[in-house]
C-alpha cells in the first residue's frame, strides 16, 4: 500500500520515473540499507563539514563586516578577486606557494615510488615486513611531533651542530633554522620522512598483481634486475602514477598549514609564507575576511582547473585518468 502510495506521488509530481523503476530503486534501497548505513557518517561528514561551509564562499563577493553580519554586508562583486592581483604580498605570497608545491612534486612525490619498487625486490617476508613497518610509522606522528624534532637536532645547540663543532672541527655551528636558504630544504625533507612509507601502499597493492611468470621470463631472456623493474614494475603502476599524479596536482596551491606555520619566524617570513598561512594572517588576525575567503576559492579554482586538463591529457595519452 505505501509503494503504491509513493508511486502515484511521484507520477503526479512528473518527475518522470516510471513505476516500475522507481519500485526497483526501492527494492534496492531497502536490500543494501545496512551497506548505506555504513555510508552514512562519511557522507554526513561531508555534508557538515564540506558543503554547508560552501555557503560561505559569498563573503569573498562581499565586504564582510561582523557587525553587519553575513546577509547585511554590502556586495561588492569580483572587488575582492581583483585585489589577489593587484597585492604585490598575494603574489609574492602566490609565487611561494608554487615554488614549495613543484619542490615536493619533483622530489616527495617519486619517493614512495622509488620505495615500493625498492621494497618490490626485497625478497625476504620477514625483512620486508620490518622495514614496510619501520618507514610507516612516521606518517602517524603530527606535524608539531615531526617539526620538533627537526627543531631539537638542527637548532644552534642541537645535535647536529654539536657533531660538526666537536667532532668535525667546524668553528661555529651552522645556523639551520634561522638561514632562509635551508628552510623549502627542510620542508621537502620532512614531507618525505614523513609520508613516503604510508605512500607505498598504494603501489606496493597494483605490484601485488603482477604475475611472477613476467619476471621469470624476464630472467630467461637474459633481462638484468634494472631492465625487469624498467620493462615490468614501473608499466604495471603507471597507470596508478597517473592518477595520483592527477590528484596531487589538484593540491598544487595546498603545500600543508601546520608543517609551514610551525616553521615560519623573522627570517624566513619572506620565502616561507604560503597562501595558507596568508589567509590565517590576514584572515584570522588581521580580520580580511573577504580577501581571505577569494584566496580560498581562488585555489579551489586552480586546483579544479590543473584537475580537469591533467585527466583530459592523460586520457588524450591512453590511460585512465581519474574519471
Amino acid at each position: 500500500m505505501r509503494g503504491e502510495l509513493l508511486n502515484t506521488v511521484v507520477n503526479k509530481m512528473g518527475t518522470g520515473v516510471k513505476p516500475g523503476k522507481w519500485k526497483r530503486i526501492q527494492n534496492r534501497l531497502w536490500k543494501d540499507r545496512y551497506i548505506y548505513l555504513l555510508l552514512a557518517p562519511g557522507l554526513l561528514y561531508f555534508l557538515v563539514y564540506r558543503y554547508i561551509p560552501m555557503l560561505g564562499i559569498a563573503i569573498a563577493f562581499k565586504e564582510y563586516s561582523p557587525f553587519l553580519g553575513f546577509a547585511d554586508s554590502p556586495w561588492v562583486g569580483f572587488d575582492n578577486f581583483a585585489r589577489i592581483f593587484e597585492s604585490s604580498e598575494v603574489i609574492r605570497v602566490l609565487g611561494n606557494t608554487l615554488i614549495i608545491s613543484l619542490l615536493q612534486i619533483i622530489f616527495a612525490f617519486p619517493a614512495p615510488i622509488l620505495l615500493a619498487i625498492m621494497l618490490n625486490e626485497v625478497s625476504r617476508s620477514a625483512t620486508k615486513r620490518i622495514i614496510q613497518s619501520v618507514v610507516y610509522l612516521p606518517h602517524f606522528l603530527s606535524w608539531v611531533v615531526v617539526v620538533g624534532i627537526v627543531t631539537i637536532f638542527f637548532r644552534n645547540d642541537g645535535l647536529v651542530n654539536d657533531f660538526l663543532v666537536l667532532i668535525m672541527g667546524m668553528e661555529q655551528g651552522v645556523p639551520f633554522l634561522t638561514n632562509p636558504d635551508f628552510f623549502r630544504i627542510f620542508l621537502v625533507l620532512e614531507v618525505i620522512w614523513k609520508e613516503a612509507g604510508w605512500g607505498t601502499i598504494i603501489f606496493l597493492a597494483a605490484l601485488a598483481g603482477v604475475s611472477p611468470s613476467l619476471y621469470e621470463a624476464a630472467v630467461m631472456d637474459g633481462a638484468s634486475r634494472l631492465r625487469q623493474i624498467w620493462h615490468i614494475t614501473l608499466p604495471a603502476i603507471r597507470s596508478t602514477i597517473i592518477i595520483l599524479l592527477i590528484i596531487r596536482l589538484g593540491d598544487v596551491l595546498e603545500v600543508g598549514f601546520e608543517q609551514v606555520f610551525l616553521q615560519l619566524n623573522a627570517f624566513n617570513m619572506e620565502i616561507g609564507n604560503t597562501l595558507d598561512t596568508f589567509v590565517y594572517y590576514k584572515g584570522i588576525q588581521q580580520s580580511d575576511y573577504s580577501l581571505s575567503t577569494a584566496v580560498g576559492v581562488f585555489k579551489g579554482i586552480v586546483g579544479l582547473v590543473l584537475v580537469i586538463t591533467a585527466n583530459k591529457l592523460a586520457k588524450r595519452f591512453g590511460e585512465q585518468g581519474v574519471y
